[in-house]
């Protein structure tokens, strides 16, 4: 943005200079060549003065002494034509054939002044033409045209022009200078807003707008945008902090019913009421179940567990260990390859690795297989279940998502929930394969 805004600066400023300095070296140059064309004109017709008594008595002597002192002197040449257009004296000047030198001279001998080119423009090396009436009371007795190299008028036009562009080079490079400032102080909040709310999208709740920068308007809106963080990052705290407390006071009670429904085992009688015990049973372990993984969420979301360097391998070995007996129960071998040693930044990686074991043993049919791999700082639990496809993994990881296809499988849908915010939280990066059965890749 800082680019445009400058780009835009220069380019009107640009737009400004070139509004004014046009039409100031279009004015230099003709003021050049007027000053110019005045000095030719005033020599020319005192030489036409000192025409007329020659051209009466025929003495041209005294004259052309004078045109050839004016040609050393100035290296301007003459022309001198009688009314018939008979040469009577040529001194460094134009050649009677030249077309610019031929057209001037009609025109003074019909009675007027004539000049050409009528602008010194400096890419034109064509001489200076002045061209006047030779008369001698009101009769036009010839014609004298002077011819003037214009070497030195451009040379002075073009150092007008060079110090016009130099000047407006300077201009562009003040305002390049000046735009930067500004654009640098107004976009400043904007920056420092733009690193906040990535630093916000990235975990980090606690960022906020260093004030005082930039416009009042957006300072104000700095303000805001740190009031608005603060409300929302309480709303979720006290979410989180709800989520932690229910989670926390509802263990207790259903801990207690479980012991009652327990109790109650032995004075159970009629057909079906073990059978109803057990599913009693069963509800409050599921309902236990999604507490724990809500407690386990809310506190990993919060940030409160300590990140560091962990034996990976170590760790996978011990849940490996930890589930070969459900493994058994269900009939699928849990298979582990690992590298020894593999340290990694890791936050509740134990947690990690007991949702992805649960999920896959979970979805593995009986006689199936599931693999934990650890290959330096990569972690893999692969399985031979059904999987999922590519749409379903993306939707894995929200919150109580169930697929259609397993909404009769115990679980709550919080455990790749859990899964992801623990590795966000160690700054890792969690892929799910999908394919005939399901990959979790979690790169640390």
């Amino acid at each position: 943005m800082r680019r445009r805004l400058v780009s835009t600066y220069v380019l009107l400023l640009a737009l400004v200079l070139l509004a004014l300095e046009v039409p100031l070296a279009v004015s230099l140059t003709n003021r050049e060549t007027q000053q110019v064309l005045a000095d030719r004109l005033a020599d020319a017709t005192r030489f036409a003065a000192l025409a007329a008594p020659a051209l009466r008595t025929g003495d041209l002597a005294a004259l052309t002494g004078e045109l050839r002192r004016y040609h050393d002197l100035y290296g301007i040449g003459t022309l001198l034509v009688d009314q018939d257009q008979q040469i009577l004296s040529t001194i460094g000047g134009p050649s009677p054939g030249d077309s610019a030198a031929t057209g001037a001279l009609r025109g003074a001998l019909a009675g007027r002044q004539v000049s050409t080119p009528a602008t010194l423009w400096p890419w034109r090396d064509d001489p200076l033409v002045v061209a006047v009436p030779v008369s001698d009371g009101g009769a036009v007795l010839g014609g004298l045209v002077t011819a003037s190299p214009v070497s030195r008028s451009r040379h002075t036009i073009v150092v007008s022009w060079a110090e016009l562009g130099l000047g407006g080079l300077l201009a562009v490079a003040a305002c390049v200078v000046a735009a930067l400032r500004l654009a640098t102080w107004v976009l400043r909040p904007v920056t420092r807003l733009d690193a906040a709310v990535h630093e916000i999208a990235a975990g980090a709740d606690d960022a906020r707008v260093v004030p005082g920068a930039g416009p009042p308007e957006l300072r104000r809106l700095s303000a805001s945008f740190n009031e608005m963080a603060d409300a929302v990052a309480e709303a979720m705290e006290r979410q989180r902090s709800f989520v932690a407390y229910a989670s926390h006071q509802l263990r207790n009670p259903l801990t207690v019913v479980r012991l009652r429904v327990e109790d109650l085992a032995d004075r159970l009688a009629g057909p079906g009421a073990e059978q109803d015990h057990g599913y009693a049973l069963e509800e409050i372990d599921r309902l236990t179940g999604v507490l724990d993984s809500l407690l386990a969420l809310a506190r990993a979301e919060r940030g409160r567990q300590p990140i560091g360097e962990t034996d990976v391998a170590a760790v996978a070995r011990d849940r490996h260990a930890a589930w070969q007996p459900a493994a058994r129960r269900r009939g699928v071998e849990l298979a582990l390859a690992v590298d020894d040693p593999a340290y990694a930044q890791a936050v509740g990686l134990d947690q990690v690795l007991d949702a992805l074991i649960d999920n896959a043993l979970k979805f593995t049919p009986a006689g199936g297989r599931v693999t934990v791999t650890v290959h330096g700082s990569v972690l893999t639990v692969a399985d031979t279940g059904p999987g999922m496809t590519a749409e379903q993994c993306a939707l894995a990881t929200e919150r109580f998502w169930r697929a259609p296809d397993t909404q009769n499988v115990d679980g709550a849908g919080l455990g790749l929930p859990i899964v992801a915010v623990l590795v966000e939280a160690s700054g890792g990066r969690l892929e799910l394969v999908p394919g005939p059965g399901l990959e979790v890749r979690i790169t640390l």
